[in-house]
C-alpha cells in the first residue's frame, strides 16, 4: 500500500448500501474519514432488479460522503456476492534471467499477468487475483519473493471469475452514479482478515455471513481461498415468518425476533406470555408463549444451516472445514445461533471474534473490511480509488469569477 491513498469501499446489501472511505496513515493502517449508508430495495434474493433503486441509493452514500470528506469521489471498490463468483486454481512457472541480481517486483508483476492466462467460459470474467505462495528452486515456500536469489519461482494463486452479465450490470449501475468501478471483490474474501483471528487465519475455516436477505458462504483452506457461493436467505426470511405465522406486521415482527432473539426452543428459561398489538382480523392483540414465537425462529435458522450444509456436501469441500465462524446482522443478535449451527453441520461453530471487528459499527463492516482488503493487496504500487481533492480551488474559482462579475458587469 502506499501512504496517502484514499480508497472508496462500496457494499451493495440486500436491504441498504454503504459506503466507507478511508485513508492509509503513515503506520500503513486505514484512518476512516467517513461513513455512509442508503436504504435499498432493489436487490431481492441476491439479484438486482431494479438497477435504478439500486444506482440511486450509491449516489446518495457517495454524495453524502463528498459533503462530509470534502471531495470529488470519481471510482469506487465494490463487492460481490458468492454466487456469482468462481474460484480456479493456477500455478505458473516464471523464470529469472539473472538469479545473483535477486527477484524484482517487475519478475512479481509479470508472473501474475501470466498466471491470469487461463481459458474463461464465454460468460465469465477476471475480476481478481489472490497469490497464495511462491515457491523458490531450493524449495522455499514464501508470501513475498521480492530480494530472494532464485532463478526461478513458481506462483500458487487463485484466480477470482465472475458472471460476466453480473459485472456488466454492475458497470451500468455505477455509471448511472457517475462512477467508476476500481475493482470488484467477493464478500467473504474481502472480510477474511476483519472476521477471523490470527488462529483461524491459518486454519480450515468456513465464514458464514448471514445478512438481511442472503448468507454469504466462504471457505479457506489456511490463506488459499476456496469457495465462495450464497444462499438466498437471511435475516429478513426470520422476520417475514414471524410476520406471517403469527399475522401481525413486519414492525412488530422485526422487535419481537430481537427482543426474544434465540435460536433453539430447548434453551427457554421462562416460557412467558408474549401479547401481540399488530394483529390482522376483529381483535387487533392477542396473547402467545414464547415458544412458539422461537419455534418460528427456529425452523428458518435450521432451513439455512441445512442449505449451506447441502452445499458444501455437493461441492465435496465438508470434510475440509475444520471451524465456522458466523457473523452478520442477520444472526448475531440471536443467542444460541452457535450452538444450532453445531447441531446441523456437525462442525464447532462459533461466533466471530476477530480483535478487529469491534473497530466499526456491525452496518459498515462489509465496506470497512472491503477497503483494508484493497489496502492490504500485495504487490500494488496504488491502490487508491479516483479522488479529487480541488474543491477549495472550486470555491477560489468561485470567489474570483464573482469579483470578476463585480468589475466588469
Amino acid at each position: 500500500m502506499a501512504i496517502g491513498d484514499i480508497i472508496v469501499g462500496v457494499d451493495i446489501g440486500t436491504s441498504k448500501v454503504t459506503t466507507v472511505v478511508g485513508e492509509v496513515n503513515n503506520f500503513e493502517q486505514i484512518e476512516i474519514i467517513c461513513m455512509t449508508k442508503a436504504k435499498c430495495s432493489g436487490i431481492k434474493k441476491g439479484k438486482i432488479i431494479n438497477d435504478d433503486e439500486v444506482a440511486m441509493a450509491i449516489a446518495k452514500t457517495i454524495n453524502d460522503a463528498e459533503e462530509e470528506a470534502n471531495l470529488r469521489i470519481n471510482s469506487a471498490y465494490v463487492t460481490i456476492p458468492g454466487k456469482y463468483v468462481t474460484i480456479v486454481q493456477n500455478s505458473v512457472v516464471k523464470e529469472i534471467k539473472d538469479k545473483f541480481v535477486g527477484i524484482s517486483s517487475r519478475d512479481v508483476s509479470s508472473g501474475l499477468m501470466l498466471v491470469r492466462d487461463i481459458e474463461l467460459p464465454e460468460n465469465k470474467t477476471i475480476i481478481d487475483i489472490v497469490p497464495e505462495n511462491f515457491i523458490l528452486d531450493d524449495g522455499h515456500i514464501v508470501s513475498d519473493p521480492v530480494g530472494a536469489f532464485s532463478s526461478s519461482f513458481t506462483l500458487n494463486a487463485e484466480i477470482i471469475i465472475a458472471d460476466k452479465e453480473y459485472v456488466k450490470q454492475l458497470h451500468q449501475i455505477f455509471k448511472k452514479s457517475d462512477l467508476e468501478i476500481d475493482g470488484i471483490i467477493p464478500n467473504t474474501l474481502a472480510q477474511r482478515n476483519l472476521i477471523l483471528d490470527n488462529n483461524e487465519l491459518n486454519d480450515n475455516i468456513m465464514l458464514l455471513d448471514i445478512g438481511a436477505g442472503n448468507t454469504d458462504i466462504g471457505v479457506f483452506e489456511g490463506n488459499k481461498f476456496v469457495y465462495t457461493n450464497t444462499i438466498p436467505l437471511g435475516g429478513d426470511s426470520i422476520t417475514n415468518d414471524i410476520a406471517l405465522v403469527l399475522d401481525i406486521s413486519l414492525e412488530e415482527a422485526d422487535k419481537l425476533k430481537k427482543q426474544y432473539g434465540l435460536a433453539l426452543k430447548s434453551f427457554i428459561d421462562n416460557d412467558n406470555d408474549v401479547i401481540l398489538n399488530t394483529c390482522n382480523g376483529i381483535s387487533k392483540t392477542r396473547t402467545i408463549k414464547s415458544s412458539e414465537l422461537i419455534e418460528i425462529i427456529e425452523a428458518r435458522i435450521e432451513e439455512i444451516f441445512y442449505l449451506v450444509n447441502k452445499d458444501i456436501i455437493s461441492q465435496g469441500i465438508k470434510s475440509k472445514i475444520n471451524n465456522v465462524i458466523l457473523t452478520g446482522q442477520g444472526i448475531t443478535n440471536i443467542s444460541k445461533s452457535d450452538v444450532a449451527g453445531k447441531i446441523a453441520l456437525n462442525i464447532p461453530v462459533k461466533m466471530s471474534t476477530g480483535r478487529l471487528i469491534s473497530t466499526v459499527k456491525p452496518s459498515f463492516r462489509t465496506s470497512y473490511s472491503l477497503v483494508r482488503y484493497i489496502a492490504a493487496r500485495p504487490f500494488a504500487k496504488s491502490v487508491s480509488s479516483n479522488i479529487d481533492t480541488v474543491l477549495e480551488e472550486n470555491v477560489f474559482k468561485i470567489i474570483v469569477d464573482r469579483i470578476k462579475e463585480f468589475f466588469y458587469s
